[in-house]
């Protein structure tokens, strides 16, 4: 899917500098912040945009069951060779939509959903649309983690300034609570280097 898809410019020209990047980012490194909010007993999470899976992989490996959604060809098939595993399903598909993730949730919804390094490939028409489909796949007390980054666009990507404010606006109008927010310094050097941060939003 990924020629097309909003949001993944420049991702699938740099495909294979970022698969040997991002393979070596540490789960627990990447969302320390936030890891008292990853439930203990098995569950179902779905990662949205799993780049090449380094998170679903983890979160498999503590036992839940993960939908991993990535629309870059190249990222998903890459994170199927490096993390086979039988809790993960890969999926091809996007925001802002989600289509093929919503046929599949009026069976089946989630206890978390993640969303890291995500929303800000998204305008504002573009996120005003995607936030009750994200939040529409949440179970009553599930959770939704979030993170946003702030900072220097890297030479051919769509990445736009979204605020912490604006995303709890849109999460609220959807019945979601925020429990948690936190500004971050990259784990990336290079990223730190140049001035990137993050904010982490967990809702529920």
């Amino acid at each position: 899917m990924s020629a097309n898809v909003s949001g993944t410019e420049g991702y699938v020209e740099q495909a294979a500098a970022l698969i040997e990047r991002w393979r070596t980012l540490s789960f627990g490194d990447r969302h320390r912040p936030i890891l008292d909010w990853i439930p203990q007993a098995p569950s179902r999470i779905v990662d949205i945009g799993a780049g090449v899976g380094t998170d679903a992989a983890a979160l498999a490996a503590m036992g839940h069951t993960v939908l991993a959604v990535e629309p870059v060809d190249a990222l998903r098939n890459a994170a199927r060779e490096l993390h086979a595993s039988t809790r993960i399903e890969w999926l091809d598909d996007s925001l802002p939509d989600l289509a093929v993730v919503l046929a599949k949730s009026k069976r089946i919804t989630f206890d978390v959903v993640m969303l890291t390094a995500v929303w800000m490939h998204l305008d504002a028409r573009q996120r005003e649309r995607a936030m009750p489909r994200v939040a529409s796949l949440l179970r009553d007390g599930g959770v939704l983690i979030m993170s946003l980054r702030h900072g220097p666009v890297p030479a051919g990507r769509r990445m736009f300034d979204v605020t912490p404010d604006e995303t709890i606006r849109l999460a609220s109008e959807q019945g979601l609570r925020l429990v948690r927010e936190l500004r971050t310094p990259s784990v990336q050097k290079a990223n730190r280097d140049s001035g990137v941060t993050w904010t982490r939003l967990v809702f529920r």
